[in-house]
């Protein structure tokens, strides 16, 4: 299993030489939201399409 570091070199070497800050720090905090979303999969914590959409039509009973 590749570590946040590693997997973060990994993304920055493949960006151009002439990569910003901004665009570092971007690639990286995509790459991180991917990677929550993934374990969020892996861990059934997802609401299916038909589910989201009603609670969108209906609102929210909270």
């Amino acid at each position: 299993m590749v570590t946040a570091k590693e997997a973060a070199r990994q993304l920055i070497d493949h960006l151009p030489e002439q990569a910003t800050w901004d665009q570092i720090i971007y690639e990286l905090y995509v790459k991180q939201k991917i990677e929550a979303g993934l374990a969020d999969v892996h861990s059934g914590r997802t609401i299916s399409h038909e589910e989201i959409k009603a609670e969108l039509l209906c609102g929210h009973e909270g």
